[in-house]
């Protein structure tokens, strides 16, 4: 004869198994480290700073210089 198991204790093993692998998934996908987030969001400004510095300017009338 086999052991009693605890339907419910199962099922939220169970569901703890799924999340932790959806969990490691998205990490995985979706994860950076700080560095990573830092080294970005600095590349990120540079780019803007640098089309900032390189857009034409407009007269008050909306015509080009």
């Amino acid at each position: 004869m086999g052991d009693v198991v605890n339907l419910r204790q199962a099922r939220k093993w169970r569901d703890r198994r799924v999340a932790e692998g959806r969990a490691a998934e998205n990490r995985a996908r979706y994860g950076m480290t700080k560095a990573e987030k830092t080294r970005a969001r600095d590349e990120a400004d540079r780019l803007a700073r640098q089309v900032e510095g390189a857009r034409r300017d407009r007269d008050d009338d909306g015509e080009k210089r």
